[in-house]
């Protein structure tokens, strides 16, 4: 392994953002309809960060 692997999160299947939002109005999350840190005009899944860590509790890899 190279040192430039070394921030590497291997556990993470698509580690793609979206850009967070500078001010209102927020994207709703979609598990808890809570305001996210996105922009609204983001498309796709956006999640709370309560519920980004939660989701990342449950598929985070065991081992």
């Amino acid at each position: 392994m190279s040192d430039d692997d070394g921030d590497r999160d291997y556990c993470l299947i698509d580690a793609t953002r979206p850009p967070r939002a500078e001010g209102p109005p927020y994207a709703e999350c979609v598990l808890c309809r809570r305001p996210t840190e996105y922009p609204e005009s983001c498309k796709g899944i956006t999640m709370c960060p309560v519920c980004e860590w939660q989701e990342a509790q449950r598929t985070a890899c065991s081992g």
